[in-house]
């Protein structure tokens, strides 16, 4: 089983979900340490391929993802989670996707420190 790393204040953010959107969330998890995908995991766009996934799952009229990346051998990122506040379209935020991009480089610093 690959080992789970949460970037910045994902695990903090992600324990701020109401229970249900945390259960969907923490199964999608587990089976990317597995190396398994959840059925509604989907490459995150702007990010080339398929190593950077984002899983949706609403509560209650909300709307919860998380971010995560399966792009390391023995080891899955989670680099983000947030409530998608906006009604307009399904597109994640740009400054959403900004902060993806510095965690996923904070993610690739740690990997290559850590596997050492």
């Amino acid at each position: 089983m690959k080992r789970l790393f949460f970037m910045g204040s994902s695990l903090a953010d992600l324990r701020e979900f109401p229970i249900e959107a945390r259960r969907v969330i923490g199964f999608a998890l587990h089976l990317a340490q597995t190396g398994r995908k959840h059925v509604d995991a989907k490459p995150l766009k702007g990010f080339g391929g398929a190593s950077v996934l984002e899983v949706v799952a609403s509560h209650d009229g909300n709307t919860f993802r998380s971010i995560y990346t399966v792009r390391f051998a023995d080891a899955v990122y989670v680099l983000h989670a947030f409530q998608k506040k906006s009604k307009r379209g399904a597109a994640t935020p740009k400054q959403e996707i900004e902060l993806v991009s510095r965690r996923l480089k904070q993610a690739e610093e740690h990997y290559a420190e850590w596997n050492r």
